[in-house]
């Protein structure tokens, strides 16, 4: 029987390496398609028309004066994960790289049917359209940095911790659907914090789980299993902390 060709759907970055390491050591990975990073000005004044601009001046805030900080000084504990967890951010090879603006362009649904992927993992990328996703003809599976739909968005574990709600605080592996984390769950883990922890760190153990999360998905799409999972039925889309929201937590709830 010829193996179902694995496309990588993502941005460029360490995480993306580390996912494309993982599973072409365990599975293969055919080829790698690589949007280009969305214009921050773009997304700035689309955040605002959203959230308000004294919102987003407070997002802001927090990530030139605290979340660049705290990434600084937690890298002792990220190599530590790493090591852990034996991830691997070697760069991906040249050769199995296709790039594009987009992944939302007509460029972009062209190559996926060029390649004919049987199964495609989505690593960073901005929301796929729909146009897209029944393009590909294939399951899209994505690890989302929390425990879906209770935690969608970003940084789900730092609010779950924030919220009181360490059950919750972990990583799920879904797939993809028009809307944003909300297609099927595959299964979910939560992470075990430490002291070492904080918001920097956060997001490399839910990888390092997640990774491992990805894997078992993938064999159970060989094998054509359907994984029961039965997720909370609470769900809410989160964004990036402000400076007062993250002073707050941390005062407090000493929420790191």
């Amino acid at each position: 029987m010829t193996r179902s060709k694995i496309v990588l759907l993502a941005t460029g970055g360490t995480a993306t390496n580390m996912v494309f390491n993982a599973v072409n050591g365990r599975f293969g990975i055919d080829s790698v398609v690589l949007e280009d990073r969305e214009n921050p000005v773009a997304f700035l004044r689309r955040r605002v028309r959203k959230l308000g601009i004294s919102t987003v001046a407070g997002q802001v805030a927090f990530q030139v004066f605290v979340a660049k900080a705290l990434n600084a000084l937690s890298q002792d504990r990220i190599r530590e994960i790493e090591k852990q967890y034996s991830l691997n951010s070697r760069d991906i090879p040249k050769e199995v790289v296709h790039r594009v603006s987009s992944v939302n362009d007509d460029a972009t649904i062209r190559l996926l049917k060029t390649i004919g992927p049987g199964l495609v993992l989505v690593s960073g990328t901005r929301i796929i359209s729909k146009k897209v996703i029944d393009a590909v003809g294939c399951p899209l599976i994505n690890i989302h940095a929390g425990i879906t739909p209770k935690y969608r968005g970003v940084h789900g574990a730092y609010w779950a911790l924030a919220n009181d709600d360490p059950e919750n605080c972990g990583v799920t592996v879904h797939c993809v659907d028009k809307g944003i984390d909300t297609g099927s769950v595959l299964s979910q883990q939560r992470i075990e914090i430490t002291k070492k922890d904080n918001f920097a760190t956060y997001p490399m153990l839910q990888l390092a789980c997640g990774i491992d999360l990805l894997c078992a998905a993938i064999e159970a799409h060989r094998e054509n299993r359907i994984p029961a999972v039965h997720p909370p039925s609470e769900s809410k889309l989160w964004y990036h902390p402000t400076l007062f929201q993250y002073a707050y937590y941390r005062i407090i709830k000493h929420v790191k």
